[in-house]
């Protein structure tokens, strides 16, 4: 049984996600503020949690920070505020998901769900995997679609790999120039978009659809690669 921490310093919207969470066969732990959700994390070890934002003292950007420093464990952002600013923070610092409050608690447990059918492929990388219709072997730096190779730079080709990997995740700009350059990399945001331009382009040749139903930009934040 997979096992989901909730923190939430508002006991009513902690109750109903632990309900709905509980119903569709989950373990449920709360903590009301950050100090108490490191602390369940660092001792329950468990499999997903579902942080809210506006936590008092430690709040929750800097506990998906605090977390995402020890581990991949997924993080699904709770967040009243509605601000695009808010919500690219949100992915900087490490976050899976989020959802805005007031949230739909049904919504809440498809998501939760989601997350971790991702997480669970993520941990089960090998160098060589399928997603949609194409075949990327990571270590012969190739991708193939069918009996056709698509060849792409060594920087398009990490570029791919890194959204490829993490199919439905969203990243920023900076995420991707972070896990393709590094993150001392002074590489403009302006180009990742040519990057990945360039990959839409050599995706569609030969195919009647546009490269972009591989590769899908999130308006004001980044990009994800298609989980269809």
């Amino acid at each position: 049984m997979k096992t989901i921490l909730v923190v939430d310093d508002e006991p009513q919207i902690a109750e109903i996600a632990t309900d709905y969470l509980r119903l569709a066969g989950y373990d449920v732990v709360v903590a009301g503020d950050g100090v108490r959700a490191l602390e369940l994390v660092r001792g329950r070890r468990p499999d997903l949690v579902v942080l809210d934002l506006g936590l008092p003292g430690l709040d929750g950007m800097e506990v998906a920070r605090i977390i995402r420093r020890e581990s991949d464990l997924p993080i699904i952002m709770l967040t009243a505020r509605v601000q695009e600013e808010d919500r690219l923070v949100g992915l900087e610092v490490g976050a899976d998901d989020y959802i805005t409050k007031p949230f739909s608690p049904r919504e809440l447990v498809a998501r939760v769900a989601a997350v971790l059918r991702r997480a669970q492929k993520n941990g089960d990388q090998a160098d060589i995997f399928r997603v949609a219709d194409l075949t990327i072997d990571e270590p012969a730096m190739r991708v193939t679609r069918g009996k056709e190779e698509i060849d792409f730079s060594p920087t398009e080709f990490r570029v791919l790999v890194t959204l490829a990997r993490h199919a439905g995740r969203v990243y920023t700009r900076w995420q991707i120039v972070e896990a393709v350059h590094g993150s001392a990399a002074e590489v403009f945001d302006r180009a990742i978009d040519s990057q990945i331009k360039n990959i839409r382009r050599k995706l569609e040749r030969n195919r009647a659809a546009d490269g972009a139903d591989y590769i899908h930009t999130i308006y004001g934040i980044g990009y994800k690669f298609s989980d269809a």
